[in-house]
């Protein structure tokens, strides 16, 4: 680039407002904040227990089939092979647009049928349309939340916790939203999830890039302030749900509570402004303290290319990496690298961690996706109102949320100070919603918000875990393949135990209670089942799993202690410190140059 005119103005030194304009839209704040709206938009899955009823009274389900249909949304969202496959290969902004696609179109024929604006489908497309819809949230991940991590990798903790901790939000907030635009149509609700979530990616996907790792000096107090800004959100629609749930909301109050949910989730993007002012404002300030200090105005920025490396170097690393190529692909699948340093995606699949962790996470993510959506059903069997339903699932929301950030945060301190192995908070995870099993399986009064709170918490901790402990084992290169790849236990989880445990017992249960009436199948369009029996013996085998998901995690907490008591960051330390030399700028007097 051409250095400026000597004619410029001395204090310009080229900070414009264009540049100025430049840097937030180049840089990595603004990235970071535009993946939170991203993330804060992509969990439309969580609100199936809203609209779940709907689908069953209109299309006319069993709750086998209801079940089913659930269980195939949690396939969906959970099988991102596909989004981490794509985004090897092709930048963030074409995955999301990909993702956007997705969402848009399987949620919009979703509500067609609901609505009965196309002839019923059958239960097979259905299937499909739900399983697309949902799959886009892999590519809503994948495409913001990879970069992120890439790009700031030795706080991956906090930030996995935060950008996890918004998707857990988007249930409650999503809600408030819907509320005050369609009012309480579930309909409606379906129709909402396919456009916005969509809108909110095609809009943030063209800032959505992977940056090389530099260091911050106040990054992790960003990231504080960014917490903040979640949790202030997460009490604050807790505290509207608590309102509502007292008071009779009219449509104006609706309206007023969304848009302070809409502020203050945007409350992100104030955060990253300030910190790219403070950035401009110290490099001006370096500027103009380098012009005073040599009496002339620095002309140029002559940015100081990396020392030349020896070509007899050159020339052995060429050699190591032909040798590397000319490696059989199969010969190194089991001669796996150290914890923590880049595995190829076959030897992260084929380790015995990742098969341990493909246990805890089947019982973990299994247990907590099939007590999720059998919330409305749990609610409607214990003689809750049906308004309540969609209390449950905020409440789920906010807890979910809770739950994430918490393992975000409170485990890279457990790590970075105490040495303690983050697998111990996996272990953790399960234990927990054991309790909330044997509450809904034993309910009181009140049980169920009590059992909402405790399995929201929990199933937050067991997702942002995963992917933390994804990224620290098995290392970042094929990070993309690998998190999508781990967390598929999750949707043959919810299938074995929502489809085949759950559902049937709950239909042999309403089918007891039919014959006790003297009725049977076919002289009702649903089954129903009323009364605590309906859930008892199929949360106490829940709690069954969870225990010993929780048994088979100390295992891998035995296996990573040692790789947990080392500096886990030490090596993205030295990259960047590497990276930071290499990019070091000095500002150069124009006449010392010209001499």
């Amino acid at each position: 680039m051409a250095p400026p005119s000597a004619a410029a103005p001395p204090s310009s030194g080229g900070f414009t407002a264009g540049r100025f304009i430049l840097q937030v839209i180049n840089g990595r704040w603004l990235m970071q904040s535009g993946s939170f709206m991203i993330m804060a938009n992509a969990g439309a899955t969580y609100l199936f227990g809203v609209y779940s009823k709907e689908i069953k009274s209109t299309l006319g389900y069993d709750q086998s089939t209801l079940n089913t249909l659930g269980s195939v949304k949690d396939l969906g969202a959970n099988v991102g092979v596909l989004s981490g496959l794509l985004a090897e290969v092709t930048p963030p902004w074409f995955v999301l647009t990909v993702g956007a696609a997705m969402n848009f179109g399987g949620y919009f024929m979703v509500w067609l049928a609901v609505t009965k604006k196309i002839p019923r489908p059958a239960d097979w497309q259905m299937y499909v349309y739900i399983c697309a819809g949902a799959n886009s949230q892999n590519f809503a991940n994948t495409g913001s939340l990879v970069p992120c991590v890439k790009n700031f990798p030795e706080n991956r903790g906090r930030l996995i916790g935060l950008m996890k901790g918004y998707v857990g939000l988007s249930g409650a907030i999503f809600t408030q939203l819907y509320l005050a635009i369609y009012g309480d149509d579930a309909k409606s609700m379906i129709l909402f999830i396919g456009w916005l979530p969509a809108a909110v990616s095609l809009v943030f996907a063209p800032v959505m890039r992977i940056m090389k790792p530099s260091t911050h000096k106040n990054e992790v107090k960003v990231l504080w302030y960014y917490l903040i800004a979640a949790v202030v959100t997460a009490f604050v629609i807790m505290g509207v749900i608590i309102a509502q749930k007292c008071v009779h909301f009219s449509h104006s109050e609706y309206v007023a509570s969304a848009t302070v949910v809409c502020l203050l989730v945007s409350a992100p993007f104030f955060i990253g402004l300030r910190q790219e002012i403070a950035t401009w404002q110290s490099r001006k300030k370096e500027y103009l303290e380098s012009e005073s200090e040599s009496g002339s105005t620095p002309s140029s920025i002559v940015i100081q290319d990396p020392p030349k490396r020896d070509p007899e170097s050159e020339m052995a690393d060429d050699e190591r990496k032909n040798t590397s190529n000319n490696t059989p692909w199969y010969k190194d699948i089991f001669k796996k690298p150290e914890r923590g340093e880049d595995y190829t995606i076959l030897q992260a699949l084929l380790s015995v961690d990742m098969l341990i962790i493909f246990v805890s996470t089947f019982c973990a993510l299994g247990c907590s996706l099939t007590a999720i959506d059998n919330l409305g059903q749990i609610g409607e069997s214990l003689g809750y109102p049906s308004h309540t339903v969609s209390t449950f699932v905020s409440l789920v929301s906010i807890f979910n949320f809770f739950g994430r950030v918490f393992s975000g945060f409170v485990s890279e301190k457990l790590v970075l100070e105490w040495k303690v192995p983050r697998t111990l908070m996996m272990t953790f995870s399960l234990l927990l919603p054991c309790v909330g099993d044997l509450i809904v399986a034993f309910p009181f009064k009140g049980s169920v918000y009590a059992a909402t709170l405790i399995i929201g918490f929990s199933f937050g901790i067991q997702l942002t875990i995963l992917f933390i402990i994804l990224s620290e084992l098995f290392g970042l290169k094929y990070y993309s393949t690998i998190f999508n790849c781990g967390q598929l236990a999750g949707p043959i989880g919810s299938y074995t135990l929502n489809v085949k445990t759950v559902g049937r017992l709950y239909d042999r249960e309403a089918l007891r209670q039919l014959a006790d009436r003297g009725m049977t199948r076919s002289m009702v369009r649903e089954l129903t089942c009323i009364g605590t029996e309906c859930y008892r013996v199929s949360f106490l085998i829940l709690a069954c799993v969870n225990f010993f998901g929780a048994l088979a995690s100390l295992v891998l907490v035995m296996r990573t202690r040692k790789y947990y008591k080392s500096d886990i960051y030490k090596k993205f330390r030295h990259e960047m410190e590497a990276i930071d030399t290499k990019k070091e700028v000095k500002m150069v007097d124009h006449s010392q140059t010209q001499s």
